[in-house]
């Protein structure tokens, strides 16, 4: 069974009930200070015995007799990276008392499909850094870190058919397709100071969010769950990858190259129309559009421009107000496991929505 994505979106953020979720009532739907604890120490320490299991099969899977392949795909996952989707993945089997081992494979090809994107994404947005190294393409090329990243997605793919699972498979191929969707919609949407909400909000979730939901999907079908479990994960999946996703963009205002591992203002440089922009474009049209035009628009960038973006984004009240709309699908995704009984494995999983939302890299 697919799950499609369904969300109501108003003029300035998330509707929750009949409230639009933004800055000055986001307290109202979660009092600060309450609820789970925003880290990921919890899951990384119950995953921790899957884990050892997952990436020692990433490692044997990702050897190959020509030599550039190996070499060029550790660098990236050599390079560390929060694994937040093959823990997701895991998680979710876990959390549905999971007794086999096919959640291994699984998350082994989710983040084999991940190190995919992130190679394809980084010679298209010509990236100088990822997770604080020089990107591949520019050490080994773009045509080698395209087609290593061909070769990951193909792995990814052995892995899938060796689990047996034909459901597992559709979900997580066509994932792969959505996920190729949403980076060439965005593509197509570049410059756009117009571009609206709901449209950013159908690119992230294609590009981001569907490994997101794919993984903890598959998880529970792994775990041979009910339909009703395996819905509840794939919202939690999806919601989650949206938080996650906004948060990133935020960052992207404020954040240090050191801390985020990739440098800062990248999505001003490339244009992109995230969700901070979307909504400091519409607060300070009336003052600063020329701006807007010039720097994103025709992208005519001078030194000094990010910094004053940064400026406009903090007085216009965009990044706090982009971060309660995240907010709104972090607590969407900790509802979503209201219908599994209390443990250490629900509890982690709710961890990890605060944290995709509180995080600072």
């Amino acid at each position: 069974m697919d799950y499609a994505v369904k969300a109501v979106y108003g003029l300035n953020g998330l509707i929750v009930g009949s409230m639009v979720l933004d800055s000055a009532n986001i307290e109202a739907v979660r009092p600060a200070g309450t609820g789970p604890a925003a880290d990921v120490k919890a899951l990384v320490a119950l995953t921790e015995a899957d884990m050892v299991s997952v990436n020692a099969m990433i490692r044997e899977r990702m050897q190959s007799e020509v030599a550039v392949i190996p070499a060029l795909a550790d660098h990236l996952i050599a390079a560390g990276g929060k694994r937040l989707r093959p823990l997701l993945c895991v998680a979710a089997a876990r959390l549905c008392g999971s007794d086999n081992a096919n959640h291994h494979k699984l998350s082994a090809a989710v983040e084999f499909i991940h190190t995919a994107t992130l190679l394809h994404d980084d010679v298209v947005d010509s990236s100088q850094l990822r997770r604080g190294k020089v990107a591949a393409h520019l050490i080994w090329g773009a045509p080698s870190s395209v087609l290593v990243g061909d070769f990951l997605f193909a792995r990814a793919f052995e892995l899938m058919v060796e689990t047996g699972s034909l459901r597992a498979l559709d979900i997580l191929s066509k994932a792969s397709a959505v996920i190729t969707q949403g980076e060439v919609m965005q593509l197509t949407k570049a410059f756009d100071i117009n571009l609206s909400q709901a449209d950013y909000i159908e690119i992230i979730s294609a590009k981001t969010a569907a490994l997101f939901s794919a993984a903890s999907e598959a998880g529970a079908v792994a775990a041979n769950a009910s339909e009703t479990r395996i819905k509840a994960l794939y919202d939690y999946g999806l919601n989650l990858g949206l938080a996650f996703q906004i948060q990133d963009d935020a960052l992207d205002y404020e954040g240090s190259a050191d801390a985020l591992g990739k440098n800062a203002g990248d999505d001003f440089a490339e244009g992109k129309s995230t969700l901070p922009l979307i909504l400091a474009v519409r607060a300070t049209r009336a003052t600063d559009l020329a701006f807007w035009e010039r720097t994103i628009g025709r992208r005519e960038q001078k030194p000094g421009d990010f910094e004053h973006a940064q400026a406009l984004m903090h007085s216009s009240g965009a990044l706090e107000a982009a971060r309660a709309v995240a907010r709104g699908y972090a607590d969407k995704a900790m509802a979503s496991l209201s219908m599994f009984d209390a443990s250490p494995w629900r509890s982690a999983l709710e961890n990890l929505a605060l944290y995709s939302v509180e995080r600072s890299l």
